[in-house]
């Protein structure tokens, strides 16, 4: 492997202090994260540089499998070598994915439990205000002040003297007692005829036309009368 390939092990692995002593600090996931990434890009530069030589060995040994089957035997070799770390390499990129998958997870859910906590602090204090008797009465209050909402509104839109219901019963006997008093002073203003002081023959006696018309007329205004 070169310099190159070296140093970024040596940062993604953590490298070691002047004096030897290896320096150990805390990640946060993210960087975590990214440190996984950063060996998985190496590992997989290193899978793609096994593939070629995996390919060349096996040219070569198809090549000399006639002519020189030493040197075809020695490319098999050296080909099975590289597929077991090819194989070796694959299986650590598997196991980087998975952890890389967990903790992304890991974050998410620490995330999500930090916005949790947050909001549960948050509730707390806004119930430290809250207590639930000086609620009730609050409540309680409130009702109170709605009843008497209703009853004014009541008392306001009453007209003012008419607070008692009126009988009915009561109108329609004083109705029909001012009728038969209207009834009575109307027939005491009827001229009835007067009976005379002296006898009547019993004969009878030819009609006129003037008691005739005065008789019509009397008639009449009883007719009136009783309509």
């Amino acid at each position: 492997m070169s310099n190159n390939k070296g140093g970024v092990l040596s940062r993604v692995f953590g490298g070691s202090s002047k004096g030897g002593a290896k320096t150990k600090t805390a990640q946060t996931p993210q960087e975590a994260i990214q440190q996984l990434r950063d060996v998985e890009d190496v590992l997989n530069k290193k899978v793609e540089h096994l593939e070629a030589k995996i390919n060349e060995e096996t040219a070569i040994a198809r090549r000399d499998a006639r002519t020189n089957k030493r040197n075809a035997l020695n490319a098999l070799k050296r080909k099975k070598r590289l597929e077991k770390t090819l194989q070796q390499i694959d299986g650590t990129l598997t196991t980087l994915e998975y952890q890389r998958e967990a903790l992304q997870n890991a974050a998410m859910n620490g995330q999500a439990f930090n916005a949790l906590k947050g909001a549960t602090s948050a509730l707390k204090n806004v119930h430290k205000e809250l207590d639930v008797d000086i609620v009730q009465d609050i409540m309680d209050e409130l009702a109170e002040q709605h009843e008497l909402s209703n009853e004014i509104a009541t008392a306001i839109s009453s007209p003012v003297g008419f607070g008692a219901e009126i009988d009915e019963f009561e109108l329609e006997n004083e109705l029909a007692q001012l009728e038969q008093e209207a009834l009575q002073k109307e027939m005491s203003q009827i001229d009835l005829p007067t009976v005379p002081a002296h006898p009547v023959p019993t004969y009878a006696q030819p009609a006129t036309a003037s008691s005739t018309k005065a008789r019509n007329d009397q008639l009449a205004e009883l007719e009136r009368w009783a309509s």
